[in-house]
């Protein structure tokens, strides 16, 4: 089936989505969640065969993004299920005004219409977004990356059976099969199809979107995060949270990529950092994180010198940038001018250090002494999400159900005239 197909299939049945029922969306997320685990041996068999694949391809950590197992599918069915739960955002009355003519104006949440998802080796994406579309009352087009396709297709078959068991169409949930440029071109240019395109992926992905997309396009998922570790942090306490925020999950978009550090405790911090992530973890037989340093840090720990590209990189791997800076003013314009406007913490028992900075760093989700990996719908108390907004408009942060709406006014008159 041909991408302008799948558009125009889209585009055709999204007076039925955005007609729905609370109740009836539900019972259809519950289809697709069920589905999803009576078909997770076929799911596993095609990430199987995806993994095979991508082997010596891409790096470890997105071998890891990509794989599938067991508890992989079930939390992307629980994901669904988690959806069930939130309130529906079609139809809340945003605002409501009663003019002194009687006039009465209701500024009312709807659907946005088709909404394309281009997003690359992460197949949890392909129900994440399913769920999301269908409770906001969307239509959803998918374009996976060629690394995922066997899984997303797989995924998207059970999906679509579970939509038909509940008396939906298929074509709520469509899989672009065209996994060449040509489709994710079709997509940005899907002017009278398309309502709202999300790229969910590297800077590359992202950058090439928003530069030729001639639909709505939300910019969203490149992390440069920075974790500021200020003069009073508890040391121990940032070893922890540098720990969590790099290693975690390394390839993931809320993972720390540079580690800025005040002056006056780089002397005591940096060797426990070295130890907490290159020593402890070559002892347990854990990948060892390379450490990137500036001149002054790498005057006090080993590591590799930091390059010219390395402060503004996305590493998406067992690598961190480290810098010692001067004070906080420092930090805040080094994030200020390499930061992708994603995730950033301050690590400080300071209370206007913390402040200074929460304030002065214009990013979508700022921390106080906790990890970037809270960065997430469901840490956010959101469900899934379709990805970290890092624009200013129409949504920032994690897009949840309200952020896949947009509104219209209603107004309900008796006669009026103007």
């Amino acid at each position: 089936m041909t991408t302008l197909t799948i558009m125009q299939q889209a585009k055709a049945v999204c007076p039925r989505l955005a007609k729905a029922s609370s109740d009836d969306k539900n019972k259809a997320l519950f289809a697709m969640s069920d589905s999803i685990m009576q078909h997770r041996e076929n799911i596993l068999a095609a990430n199987a065969l995806d993994v095979q694949a991508s082997a010596g391809i891409i790096s470890d950590a997105m071998i890891d993004r990509l794989k599938l197992n067991p508890s992989r599918i079930e939390g992307m069915a629980e994901g669904i299920r988690q959806v069930c739960s939130l309130p529906d955002p079609v139809g809340k009355i945003l605002h409501r005004e009663i003019r002194p003519n009687g006039l009465v104006i209701e500024k009312t949440s709807v659907p946005m219409g088709v909404i394309a998802i281009i997003y690359e080796s992460r197949p949890n994406v392909t129900s994440d977004a399913a769920a999301l579309t269908i409770k906001s009352g969307n239509v959803c087009i998918l374009r996976s990356g060629k690394e995922a396709f066997r899984s997303s297709q797989a995924i998207v078959s059970a999906m679509q059976e579970g939509l038909e068991q509940a008396g939906f169409p298929r074509q709520s949930v469509q899989l672009v099969q065209d996994i060449t440029r040509q489709s994710a071109r079709e997509l940005m240019t899907g002017v009278g199809y398309i309502d709202l395109l999300i790229p969910r992926g590297g800077a590359g992905l992202i950058r090439v979107c928003t530069e030729n997309a001639k639909v709505p396009c939300i910019q969203t998922g490149t992390g440069i995060c920075h974790i500021y570790v200020d003069a009073s942090a508890d040391v121990e306490m940032a070893c922890s949270i540098l720990d969590n925020a790099k290693t975690s999950r390394p390839s993931v978009c809320n993972a720390a990529e540079v580690c800025l550090v005040h002056q006056s405790i780089a002397k005591t911090f940096l060797p426990l950092l070295q130890e907490q992530l290159v020593t402890k973890r070559m002892e347990m037989e854990k990948i060892p994180v390379e450490l990137r340093l500036d001149e002054k840090a790498y005057a006090i720990i080993p590591g590799t010198p930091a390059g010219n590209t390395d402060f503004d990189t996305e590493f998406l791997d067992y690598i961190l940038a480290i810098k010692v800076v001067e004070n906080i003013h420092e930090a805040i314009d080094h994030i200020g001018r390499h930061s992708t406007g994603h995730s950033e913490a301050i690590l400080t028992m300071d209370e206007k250090a913390a402040k200074t900075f929460s304030m002065a760093v214009d990013s979508a989700a700022v921390y106080v002494n906790a990890s970037t990996r809270f960065t997430d719908g469901g840490e956010f108390g959101l469900g899934c999400e379709m990805g970290i907004s890092t624009q200013k408009l129409h949504a920032r942060g994690p897009l949840g159900l309200e952020e896949l709406n947009t509104y219209k006014y209603i107004m309900y008159g008796n006669g009026q005239i103007r």
